[in-house]
C-alpha cells in the first residue's frame, strides 16, 4: 500500500504540472490569435479565457494522463527507484496498478462534468468572440413536431424564447390550422405563445358550406411539450458539444419523431467511451518502458512513447471527426479502436501478469 502511494502522489504531481502547462500554452497561444477580436469588456475577457481553459482541459486531459505515466516512469528510471522496486520483490503489474487506478478514478470525473456546462465551454467562448456575450441568436430555425411544422425566425436558447413564431398543423395530409406570434418563452416543459393569432381552415372548402376559415386571437398559447431552446439549438444547428442530460433528451426528441440519432450517438460515444482509451494506452506504453537506462535510451524512448501517443489520439480524434459528419457509423469510429486498445492492453496485461 506504501509503493502504491508513493507512485500514485508522484503521478498526481506530473499530471497536474504537464496539463498546467499545455493548458497555458494552449490558451495562451489561442489568446495571442483573437486578442484584438474580443470585446473590450475586461469581465468578458476573463469569461473567454476562462471557458477556454475548461475546453482545453477537456481536449488535453486525457493526453496529459499519459504524458505524466511517461514522465514518472522515465523519472523512476532515472533515479533507479524501480529497478529498486523490483529488487524488493514488486512485479511490473504492482507498479502499474497505481497507473490505471489513478487515470481510471480520473477519468470517472471527467465524464461526470460533461454533466455540466463544462461541456459546452468551447461553445461560449465562441458566442464572447463572436456576439461580444455569452448569449447567442439561431435564426431561421424549422422544424416538424408530431404533426405540427414549427418555424421560428429567431431562436434565443440561454434565455429560452423565440420571435417570429409560425406553427402549421397538418391532419390527414392537409394544412389545418396556423399560429402565428411575436414571441414566445419556455416555462416548464412548455412553449408559451403570446398573444397568438390562430387561422383555422376546415377540413373540406366547399362553397355552399357555411363553414369557412376562422381567425382568432389569444392572449397565451401552450404547445410544444418538452422542446427544450437548448435541445432545438444543438440538434437542429447539427451541433455536437452536448452534456449528458442534453445528449439523452435529445435522443428523446429525435426518437419521436423518426429522426436519425446518429450525431447523438456519437456526441454520447465520445463523452463515455473514447476516454477511456488512456488506461489501455498506459498498460501498453508501461510494459515498453525500459526497466533501466543501460537497456535503451530513455531520451529516444520518451521521444517515441509520446510520438506515438499523439499519433493514436490524432487516429481517434479524426475517427470521432468521421463519426459526428456520419461518414463512417459511430460504433465503428469510436467504441471499435477503443475495444481494439483494451483487448491488445489485456493480453499484454495478462503475458506480464503470468510472467512474474
Amino acid at each position: 500500500m506504501l509503493v502504491f502511494s508513493y507512485i500514485a502522489l508522484h503521478y498526481l504531481k506530473y499530471f497536474a504540472v504537464i496539463l498546467f502547462a499545455l493548458t497555458l500554452f494552449s490558451v495562451g497561444f489561442d489568446y495571442m490569435g483573437v486578442a484584438s477580436k474580443l470585446p473590450d469588456s475586461a469581465n468578458l475577457v476573463v469569461m473567454y479565457i476562462v471557458y477556454k481553459v475548461f475546453y482545453s482541459i477537456d481536449m488535453l486531459l486525457p493526453l496529459t494522463l499519459i504524458f505524466a505515466m511517461i514522465a514518472t516512469k522515465v523519472s523512476f528510471i532515472r533515479n533507479n527507484t524501480l529497478v529498486a522496486f523490483y529488487a524488493l520483490g514488486y512485479s511490473k503489474v504492482d507498479i502499474l496498478k497505481p497507473f490505471v487506478a489513478v487515470s481510471t478514478i480520473i477519468i470517472i470525473l471527467f465524464v461526470a462534468l460533461h454533466s455540466t456546462s463544462f461541456a459546452r465551454a468551447n461553445e461560449f467562448a465562441k458566442n464572447i468572440k463572436s456576439n461580444d456575450s455569452l448569449s447567442y441568436t439561431t435564426h431561421d430555425l424549422f422544424f416538424t413536431y408530431n404533426n405540427q411544422y414549427v418555424y421560428f425566425g429567431e431562436l434565443f436558447p440561454l434565455q429560452e424564447r423565440a420571435e417570429d413564431i409560425r406553427i402549421f398543423t397538418i391532419e390527414n395530409g392537409q394544412l389545418a390550422q396556423v399560429v402565428t406570434a411575436s414571441s414566445a418563452h419556455y416555462q416548464s416543459g412548455y412553449w408559451y405563445v403570446k398573444e397568438a393569432h390562430i387561422v383555422t381552415k376546415p377540413m373540406v372548402l366547399d362553397f355552399n358550406s357555411s363553414e369557412g376559415i376562422t381567425i382568432e386571437a389569444d392572449a397565451t398559447l401552450k404547445l410544444l411539450k418538452d422542446f427544450r431552446p437548448k435541445i432545438l439549438d444543438q440538434v437542429y444547428e447539427g451541433k455536437v458539444d452536448f452534456t449528458i442530460s442534453d445528449a439523452m433528451d435529445a435522443i428523446i426528441l429525435l426518437q419521436s419523431e423518426n429522426l436519425s440519432i446518429d450525431k447523438i450517438k456519437s456526441a454520447l460515444y465520445k463523452i463515455f467511451v473514447y476516454p477511456f482509451f488512456v488506461p489501455a494506452l498506459i498498460v501498453v506504453i508501461f510494459f515498453l518502458v525500459p526497466i533501466s537506462n543501460r537497456f535503451m535510451s530513455i531520451s529516444l524512448f520518451t521521444f517515441g512513447a509520446i510520438l506515438a501517443t499523439l499519433m493514436i489520439w490524432v487516429v481517434l480524434f479524426s475517427l470521432i471527426e468521421l463519426s459526428n459528419n456520419k461518414v463512417v457509423p459511430s460504433e465503428v469510429g469510436i467504441i471499435l479502436p477503443i475495444l481494439l486498445l483494451w483487448v491488445g492492453a489485456l493480453i499484454i496485461w495478462q503475458k506480464n501478469r503470468a510472467y512474474h
